[in-house]
């Protein structure tokens, strides 16, 4: 058996033993695949790793950067106690009609608000109009603007805010300084950032699983 198959045999294990079978997520799933989004959702126990984290955080307020079909956002929004909300941002308005629709399948239509258009500029209209800090903030958009998420998620955050950056292991290459790769030097740069701001501690862990080998970023806003 090679190493990746063990991967994903695990991750299937895992999912069978702690993550019960769930329709509506597995709807999700396939209506992402019949409107041929890229298969980039995290999977069912990163999933759940997310609404247990924003559990253990007591969010109300959640910011998710990078919404794709909506599979990660609604395992967020599923954590938010009543009267919580989550925000997520989307460039592409296919996959925002998509994850729009999968949003209401799971009846979740009334805690979160997809916004449509470049993230960074959403962000700014956000300031502009004065939206409150949240509570976590999960990253997992283009990496080559991971330094200007990190600065927004930093304006948008409070004492005790969770910030989850998906995606900054890249198989590894993230050690490759020389990497000609921009999604590489813009999580590297993410890195960097995280080094030298005094307002978060954070670490990171790496992953592997049927999505290959990665990680995540996790740290909180002192």
């Amino acid at each position: 058996m090679n190493q990746t198959s063990t991967w994903e045999k695990v991750d299937q294990y895992i999912t069978e033993r702690l993550v019960p079978y769930d329709a509506v997520l597995e709807n999700v799933l396939l209506a992402n695949q019949q409107a041929k989004l890229p298969a980039y959702d995290v999977t069912p126990n990163q999933g759940k790793l997310l609404n247990l984290l924003a559990q253990l955080q007591g969010a109300k307020r959640i910011l998710e950067i990078g919404t794709l079909g909506g599979y990660s956002t609604i395992w967020l929004a599923r954590a938010l106690p009543s009267g919580g909300q989550l925000v997520t941002l989307e460039l592409d308005p296919v996959h925002a009609r998509v994850a729009t629709a999968n949003i209401s399948l799971a009846q979740l239509s009334d805690r979160v608000e997809v916004r449509v258009g470049d993230a960074l500029d959403q962000l700014a209209q956000m300031d502009d109009e004065g939206v409150e800090p949240f509570d976590l903030i999960f990253i997992d958009a283009d990496k080559p603007n991971n330094p200007n998420y990190l600065k927004w998620a930093l304006h948008f955050s409070h004492p005790g805010t969770v910030i989850i950056g998906d995606n900054v292991i890249r198989e590894g290459e993230v050690i490759n300084e020389n990497s000609q790769d921009p999604r590489v030097q813009g999580v590297r740069q993410f890195y960097d950032l995280l080094a030298e701001e005094p307002k978060i501690d954070a670490t990171a862990i790496q992953t592997v699983g049927s999505k290959g080998y990665d990680g995540f970023v996790l740290g909180i806003v002192k």
